[in-house]
């Protein structure tokens, strides 16, 4: 557990940029970034202390800062592996095979929908909509989005990520942005 949180030099400047775009009787508005800008910091997630410390920045009370950063899944209040696999399981993606697309990356990660692996390496989460609802399914791997997957090309993707290849994100079926797939309109039943 990290007792203590503060920003380093370089991202308390940015917090500072964050915070001078609000009115001074408002500085509270920036919670969202400087939540994000703290996880960044630490490695994915938000310990207590971060919490605290961002409380007191902004002076808002703790509880709050807590009832922001457990309302967003982009927040994590506890560890996450070094890919943070978010499953987004809404009716397009469900309907387009969103569970098949899970249950194939927990059997080749041999890990359980909300644990990380034994190697700390993949997170997996499931998420509510993650706006790419036309390439459904769709997986967010930290910052990248991987759509109109596949149990293939779920799997391939995550032996990518463990060799430390980049995978090519968006979609793939090298669709040209959100264009219509002529005959690709499969329910899951």
């Amino acid at each position: 557990m990290i007792d203590s949180f503060c920003f380093t030099p370089e991202n308390a400047e940015k917090a500072d940029v964050i915070v001078s775009r609000y009115p001074a009787n408002r500085k509270q508005s920036a919670l969202l970034p400087l939540l994000d800008l703290a996880q960044r910091q630490n490695g994915g997630w938000l310990p207590p202390s971060a919490l605290r410390f961002l409380s007191e920045t902004l002076d808002v009370p703790e509880i709050k800062v807590y009832e922001v950063a457990s309302f967003y899944t982009m927040f994590n209040l506890k560890p996450v592996g070094q890919y943070h696999l978010q499953f987004c399981r809404t009716t397009p993606c469900w309907l387009r095979g969103a569970e098949t697309i899970e249950n194939a990356a927990c059997r080749h990660l041999n890990a359980k929908m909300g644990e990380t692996t034994q190697d700390g390496r993949f997170t997996l989460s499931r998420v509510e909509c993650l706006g790419a609802c036309v390439n459904a399914p769709v997986l967010q791997v930290n910052d990248d989005f991987y759509e109109d997957l596949t149990e293939a090309t779920v799997v391939t993707l995550l032996d990518d990520l463990r060799q430390g290849r980049q995978p090519s994100v968006g979609t793939q079926v090298k669709r040209q942005t959100s264009a219509p797939l002529v005959g690709r309109c499969t329910l899951v039943s």
